[in-house]
């Protein structure tokens, strides 16, 4: 028995016939479940995954003569502004978040597959003396910045934590935090929901067979977010919950703020509906986005689609035009994404404290595990000395401070501060100062209480 005529001639209409090529050779249960994977609109995906693909083998579009750089009425920056500023939006956002109206979302849908695991990548450990996950780092940062609002504030206050996991990463990622206690987050707060899977593509438009029966499917992507929070019902909970602005980042930023109060409360008191952070580009021709306005339209343009001359040319300060890299870490508010963004803001942090994402292998010469961790140690480092700590070798002997460090440097001393100690860096003068220390050395709750009372 063939195929039912339907589905051959509304695969033959958009070009896709091949998927039925094994048919005789299938059983009942493997037909059904192949008609069941044709998803409405196969035609119409196949031809604009296509026509995508001859965009990327073309040659790349240039969008110079369309580019202008970002006002600097929209262009907050932590570097340039003082501490009176910046502790007022920090203020702001911890008011919001003692309100419950501020959550994070996270974009987890790859696997570690660059890393050379099968497992998602905020299962991964880049070999921290604790030994923690991304995930765990990223859920003691949550409980933190409650912790830190909550006593401001006088209140209990929680930030839920959506999740966007794809049909790859969904199962383990609830194992694990079921087997790791949520990481002692009220498991009511954290919400996991599954992106879009389509079908994949070949470069002529074809969509592919993984089996003879079954058509390879892929995550739609981080572009994929929004019908993601339709189809799972997510913005409804939102607004149930009273939640009004939303943290988006991705898994794998080993120093991302989650809710970042700074971030939150500058977009808020600019009254952006959307809002980017963006870093410093490292040179001109870093391969990152670039956050600036095309045609009137804030966005980001891939490092591909700008010329070497637009790359390099120099604003009148002597900095580059075009310096805003864009690090996928954004900020919503529920109603834009319900509608179109009208007002847009960009926030510049310095990439060495808020920015070193995991993708590569340690084969890799940048962005690794050997990368993330020095990253994350430099900082820590850092905010000890700042606090007056001092640090001892295996012998006893006090090892030189060295108050900066180069991207790729490993600090002197080995120093590891859990994130319910401290957010960034804040109150550490009451265990640290004027103390020695014996690298290498982990600053739990335990040492801090203990640190603390002596």
């Amino acid at each position: 028995m063939g195929p039912p005529e339907e589905m051959q001639d509304r695969l033959a209409r958009c070009g896709q016939s091949h998927l039925l090529r094994f048919w005789a050779e299938l059983g009942p249960a493997q037909r059904g479940a192949l008609l069941a994977a044709v998803p409405p609109g196969l035609g119409e995906h196949c031809r604009m995954a296509a026509a995508a693909g001859a965009r990327q083998r073309g040659p790349p579009q240039c969008l110079d003569s369309r580019m202008e750089p970002l006002p600097a009425r929209l262009l907050g920056s932590a570097r340039r502004s003082g501490p009176a500023v910046l502790e007022r939006w920090e203020a702001e956002g911890l008011h919001q978040i003692s309100q419950n109206k501020v959550a994070v979302l996270l974009l987890a849908g790859g696997q570690g597959t660059r890393l050379g695991v099968s497992y998602p990548k905020g299962m991964y450990n880049v070999g921290l003396p604790s030994g923690k996950t991304l995930y765990q780092i990223q859920a003691e940062r949550i409980r933190k910045v409650e912790q830190l609002a909550g006593q401001r504030h006088h209140c209990k206050c929680a930030i839920p934590w959506y999740i966007m996991t794809s049909e790859f990463t969904l199962g383990p990622t609830e194992e694990f935090f079921v087997e790791h206690n949520y990481f002692n987050l009220e498991r009511s707060n954290v919400v996991m929901f599954e992106q879009r899977m389509l079908p994949a593509v070949t470069f002529d438009g074809k969509a592919i067979l993984e089996e003879k029966g079954k058509i390879a499917m892929a995550p739609d992507g981080n572009g994929g977010l929004y019908r993601a929070l339709v189809d799972n019902k997510i913005l409804d909970d939102m607004k149930q919950r009273g939640i009004q602005y939303v943290h988006v980042y991705c898994v794998d930023n080993i120093l991302v703020k989650m809710a970042d109060p700074v971030f939150i409360g500058f977009c808020v008191s600019k009254g952006a509906d959307c809002g980017a952070k963006v870093v410093e580009k490292a040179y001109p021709t870093e391969p990152v986005g670039v956050v600036c306005c095309v045609d009137g339209v804030y966005q980001v343009v891939e490092y591909s689609e700008i010329s070497l001359e637009t790359a390099q040319r120099q604003s009148p300060d002597g900095g580059l035009m075009y310096n805003t890299g864009n690090i996928c870490n954004h900020f919503f508010t529920v109603e834009f994404l319900e509608t179109v963004a009208q007002n847009f803001v960009a926030f510049e942090v310095l990439r060495e404290e808020e920015f070193s994402p995991l993708k590569n292998a340690d084969t890799a010469d940048k962005d690794t595990p050997t990368t993330a961790r020095q990253a994350l140690l430099a900082q820590h480092y850092l905010w000890a000395l700042k606090a007056g700590a001092r640090f001892l070798d295996e012998n006893g002997c006090r090892i030189p401070e060295k108050l900066s460090l180069s991207g790729t440097e490993d600090a002197p001393a080995v120093c590891e501060i859990s994130p319910l100690v401290s957010y960034f860096g804040e109150g550490l003068e009451a265990y640290m100062k004027n103390r020695d220390f014996q690298s290498p050395f982990v600053l739990d709750e335990n040492k801090a209480e203990m640190l603390g009372n002596s």
